[in-house]
């Protein structure tokens, strides 16, 4: 292995920098990204027992210590609740948008890497070649060795960028078709959510209007007149 980088050429060091970084988002992404974690099973059990009040609480408890992308957003639509539905769902667009944001960071860097790495090991060829070239130059065809060395430098670069590539284009595809899919979930659950609980609270009765006067008097009728003395007198 030693040998394979050390007839790379110095282009070797940047792209061996290239695949440390690139291996490093590949493994903090895989770890950001597992279900459990955006999505806790415990918060999607307690949303379908959301009846009252102090169901809600619990929920929200629940998003508490659980700390997700998806408790963030559940929490935000239970603050909400006493607002249209309309602008519920505005308020929560906004903030799933820095969700997705944060869901696809480092998704960028993977992405560059598929796109430099081969461009490096392009280099390396081409530096390679020209090694080569100038040698055959100065020593003709006699130096085996010369062309061998240049040979192998533009060789080891190309497939050296290609290493790099192939699986960050993997990784970089895998997440991002992942934090799709975790988009589209939590975009599900929280209609949901909020379908459920708008029409819970538009079926729920009104409090009735006698239990709110001080004692539970009743008012009078406007059509009911009490007589006055003068009637009273005829």
């Amino acid at each position: 292995m030693w040998t394979f980088l050390t007839e790379g050429g110095w282009i070797m060091v940047p792209m061996v920098l290239t695949s440390v970084v690139a291996v490093t988002f590949m493994v903090e992404r895989g770890w950001m990204l597992r279900w459990a974690k955006v999505i806790p099973p415990e918060i999607a059990q307690a949303i379908d027992q959301s009846h009252s009040a102090e169901d809600l609480e619990a929920l929200r408890q629940i998003c508490q210590n659980h700390p997700s992308p998806f408790g963030r957003l559940l929490q935000s639509a239970m603050d909400h609740l006493g607002w249209p539905k309309a602008e519920n769902t505005d308020a929560l667009e906004t903030l799933a948008r820095h969700e997705v944001i944060r869901l696809e960071r480092g998704l960028v860097v993977l992405e560059i890497t598929v796109g430099i790495a081969p461009l490096m090991g392009l280099v390396g060829t081409i530096l390679g070649l020209i090694d080569l070239f100038s040698n055959l130059g100065s020593a003709g065809l006699t130096d085996s060795g010369r062309m061998a060395e240049g040979i192998a430098m533009a060789l080891n670069s190309t497939l050296m960028g290609l290493l790099i590539a192939i699986p960050a284009l993997v990784a970089w595809s895998y997440y991002s078709k992942r934090v799709e899919t975790i988009t589209v979930e939590m975009e599900t659950l929280l209609e949901t959510f909020l379908r459920h609980q708008y029409r819970r609270r538009k079926s729920s009765p009104l409090p009735d209007d006698r239990s709110a006067r001080p004692g539970g008097s009743r008012p009078r009728s406007r059509g009911f007149t009490e007589p006055t003395g003068t009637q009273r007198e005829e």
